[in-house]
């Protein structure tokens, strides 16, 4: 991902749906942490939070979400959250 050494690093992906579930791998990948919020995710994205690969918390994005984070990305179809994303 962009080369960025992301092993063992938090990312946060706001987003569940197939824009995020394209970009999941690559992170997974790359060791990151990867924890998923959104409130509701794909099928493909259910599957790697039962499988042990990533977290997903089913609720909408908040304020704070991203602390702690390394990297995040915003993968919403909603511009003010995706606004806020990267505000914060």
């Amino acid at each position: 991902m962009v080369g960025l050494d992301l092993d063992g690093r938090r990312v946060v992906v706001v987003g569940g749906g197939t824009v995020a579930q394209r970009r999941l791998g690559l992170l997974i990948a790359s060791g990151a942490d990867v924890h998923v919020i959104s409130r509701e995710v794909t099928p493909a994205v259910e599957g790697m939070a039962t499988s042990g690969q990533i977290t997903v918390v089913l609720r909408a994005y908040a304020d704070g979400d991203l602390d702690g984070a390394w990297y995040a990305i915003a993968c919403t179809d909603e511009p003010e959250t995706n606004a806020a994303v990267v505000a914060e």
